[in-house]
């Protein structure tokens, strides 16, 4: 049987204060999103950055800690696996969802922060 990965590693900004919520069977969810950015040459030579923003899930004890420290502007390195979903919203329609369902975070110091 061949092995596969479901795995994925972000480091980037996060855009907004997580959002944690109790659901009525006591987990607890936190929800954020993280932008992470790359930079290239268009045909013309000048540099294009492209930012890409990314649906982020926590659960429960993880979920917790993160609310205590992750801010909005933190710049946070997480790792995890890639999950779809769909829901239905009042109006009867269909959203699709793509995210990460991190399993542990680590927050980035820049060196410049810690010089200062």
């Amino acid at each position: 049987m061949e092995k596969m990965i479901n795995k994925v590693e972000l480091s980037g900004f996060v855009g907004s204060n997580p959002e944690v919520k109790t659901l009525p069977n006591g987990n607890k969810v936190l929800r954020m999103s993280l932008a992470t950015s790359s930079s290239y040459k268009d045909r013309d030579g000048n540099w294009v950055r492209d930012t890409t923003w990314h649906n982020i899930v926590m659960w429960n004890k993880l979920a917790e800690a993160a609310n205590n420290e992750i801010k909005k502007g933190s710049r946070v390195s997480l790792i995890g696996k890639l999950t779809n979903r769909q829901y239905t919203d009042k109006e009867g329609n269909k959203h699709y969802v793509t995210e990460v369902i991190a399993n542990s975070y680590e927050i980035v110091v820049s060196e410049t922060a810690k010089a200062v």
